[in-house]
């Protein structure tokens, strides 16, 4: 999914620099998360990467730069769904996925900015964008079921938000764990709705 957002050209240090540059992505993430884009600091971010703050302002002099580069840098990890030949699995499978991402700062720091157009426009097209090529992908696989003859016709959008929905209810308020059954009941509940109220021909 991630490949397939514009970026601008980053270049691919090897060895120990670009560990270091992992390090100060990772740790950009988890301070966005928590602080928002305008909140976190240089000086924390090499603090929690644990390496000199020269490091950072040398690579990213600009925090916006910064921002983008550690979002785009771990995109995948929204993921997006697969295409084993099953819906039904491929959408568990991806919920799965999704559950496992939201626990991760970088979700959380994607959904700040989202919402950051007034604070920073060029972070918020991005996340827009990132979040954008993920529904692409539900909407393609969709799609693809609806052509096979998986499933009915139906509003590829609303199908993503009504399996997703659920997730982002249980793990963002912490009420329990969320576990492969949850998904298959969900998926399960989602498909079986569609397959029961489309129109017969």
């Amino acid at each position: 999914m991630a490949g397939t957002v514009d970026r601008p050209a980053v270049r691919r240090p090897g060895g120990r620099t670009a560990r270091v540059r992992a390090q100060i992505l990772a740790a950009t993430a988890e301070l966005v998360a928590r602080d928002g884009i305008a909140g976190f600091r240089y000086e924390e971010v090499a603090k929690l990467a644990g390496v000199h703050k020269t490091s950072v302002y040398r690579n990213w002099p600009e925090r916006e730069e910064l921002v983008v580069e550690a979002l785009l840098r771990y995109a995948d990890d929204l993921g997006s769904v697969g295409d084993t030949g099953e819906l039904r699995r491929d959408l568990v499978d991806f919920l799965m996925v999704i559950a496992e991402s939201l626990g991760r700062p970088t979700a959380r720091a994607l959904a700040l900015a989202t919402q950051a157009a007034h604070e920073s426009p060029a972070v918020h097209r991005v996340a827009t964008r990132i979040l954008e090529e993920r529904t692409a992908g539900t909407r393609r696989r969709v799609e693809m079921a609806i052509d096979r003859g998986e499933l009915p016709p139906v509003d590829c959008s609303l199908l993503g938000e009504m399996i997703a929905g659920p997730v982002h209810l249980i793990v963002n308020r912490g009420i329990r764990a969320f576990t492969r059954a949850d998904a298959e009941r969900i998926v399960d509940v989602v498909l079986t709705g569609i397959r029961a109220t489309a129109p017969h021909t």
